[in-house]
């Protein structure tokens, strides 16, 4: 089984991956969706005011969001969490992850629905779970304004069915620091014809923009070590607030990123792994110029004063325009609770919540029994 055959196994190639016309699609989708539902629950709240006070209630229509003007502000959001996982100081990982379950949970729901706001705590929360860098919630709602222990656990069931309960995320990283491995091995004369690939490496074409090629193998370690922390920091950036994990593998990303900042370098490293002869080259250029050019046109890490002016009309707009239904997620969290009494009436159904009751009742007295539950007695 080939490292492909792997890939196409994982619930990211399965459930997560797209053609550009799919995931406009789903996009679509979701918004119509949305907005439908937000301007029944329009119609329900004026019809209640109606009956309520025995009289007409005003109310003009429902300007809903656009497919753009939800990815504007999901984008917003997704570089929002980058900043705050940095401020945490919390792993590569984590950040990656936060962004990408972010983007995950928005290709199904719609900000008019579920606030970014409150949805972007969870999904940080949720990744230090997911990967292995677990923190108490309470110390890490400390590290947010204004927000509760329940406003970040209200939102984790919710957020986990938006991920269709998938929390594995194959990121570029691992890919990256593979390449650099041995890029460095053949630029120091290891591998299978180190003398040969060596020249070849010093007789990689310069950089764009630069005319000095390397002259010995200091150098050709310099030149490596400093297109992999060009291609690092592409991956920590650019490729999280572009579309390119939902559009290309990891493989094909962090070749991308190679290829944007050390192209000679990336030919050559690819050219120990495919033939020249392979039909297989072309493709693989073209797919990874279009991953490039998608990582080279990503959102700037700060917005500009246009774009600030612009989102901000976006988020009064949302204001307007929230799923009135859906607003409270800790009250719609406590409805769900087992108790009907917290629940007022709107939980679990009534025969399903009094044997629960009866089961964690008989799971009490049993713990406290010395010697443990009786023993079944067999009848003859």
């Amino acid at each position: 089984m080939t490292e492909d055959d792997i890939y196409r196994t994982s619930t990211q190639y399965r459930l997560w991956s797209f053609t550009p016309e799919a995931l406009a699609s789903l996009r679509a989708t979701t918004n119509a969706t949305a907005a439908d539902g937000v301007k029944a629950a329009f119609r329900t709240l004026k019809l209640d005011s109606e009956d309520r006070y025995g009289e007409n209630a005003s109310g003009a229509e429902v300007d809903c969001l656009s497919i753009e003007e939800e990815q504007k502000i999901i984008s917003y959001y997704c570089l929002q969490t980058l900043i705050f996982v940095d401020f945490c100081e919390y792993p590569t990982n984590v950040k990656a992850t936060a962004v990408q379950y972010l983007k995950r949970f928005y290709l199904t729901n719609s900000p008019m629905t579920y606030h970014p706001k409150e949805i972007m705590p969870t999904a940080v929360y949720l990744a230090m779970k997911s990967e292995d860098n677990f923190h108490y919630v309470k110390s890490f709602a400390e590290k947010l304004p204004n927000v509760t222990t329940e406003d970040i656990l209200a939102p984790e069931f919710l957020l986990t069915q938006g991920l269709r309960f998938t929390f594995d995320v194959r990121h570029p990283y691992h890919g990256l620091e593979g390449g650099f491995m041995e890029l460095l091995a053949l630029a120091n004369g290891k591998g299978e014809s180190p003398g040969a690939m060596q020249e070849d490496m010093l007789d990689l074409d310069p950089l764009h923009g630069t005319s000095v090629k390397a002259t010995d193998i200091k150098e050709l370690v310099a030149r490596c070590q400093r297109a992999h922390g060009k291609a690092k920091e592409l991956l920590k950036t650019s490729a999280l607030l572009t579309d390119a994990y939902f559009l290309y593998t990891p493989s094909q990303i962090w070749l991308s990123t190679l290829l944007l900042v050390d192209e000679p370098l990336a030919r050559f490293y690819l050219d120990t792994k495919i033939p020249s002869t392979s039909d297989m080259k072309p493709k693989l250029f073209t797919v990874l110029r279009q991953c490039a050019e998608m990582l080279r046109s990503a959102p700037a890490a700060q917005p500009d004063k246009d774009e600030k002016k612009e989102l901000k009309r976006i988020d009064k707009k949302l204001a307007q325009c929230r799923n009135p239904q859906k607003l409270d997620l800790v009250g719609i969290n406590r409805a769900q609770k087992r108790d009907p009494e917290m629940s007022g009436g709107d939980g679990l159904d009534e025969k399903v919540a009094k044997k629960r009751k009866l089961e964690r009742e008989q799971s009490m007295k049993e713990s406290e029994d010395l010697f443990g539950p009786a023993l079944a007695v067999k009848r003859d």
